[in-house]
């Protein structure tokens, strides 16, 4: 068994997952998610089958909230540097 770290490639970054997936990769919880997303603020589910109720997200579009997340972060002054 190799301890390689898998490379992106393009395939990987636009793969579906599913909601514990984008549970885990934000750290929000589901009504976190669902709030987000009827605001605006966080990428939109996609249905898996016309008419179901089965949905998953865009990993690159979940990856690319998280890092704008990141970026605001360390660019907001903290109260020790107002």
């Amino acid at each position: 068994m190799s301890n390689r770290i898998p490379v992106m490639t393009e395939e990987l970054r636009s793969a579906l997952i599913r909601r514990p997936e984008v549970e885990a990769r934000t750290g929000l919880s589901r009504a976190a998610i669902y709030a987000a997303m009827s605001r605006g603020d966080f990428p939109r589910s996609i249905s898996l089958v016309p008419g179901g109720r089965s949905v998953a997200w865009v990993a690159s579009e979940v990856d690319r909230w998280v890092q704008g997340r990141i970026a605001a972060a360390r660019s907001t002054p903290t109260a020790s540097q107002a």
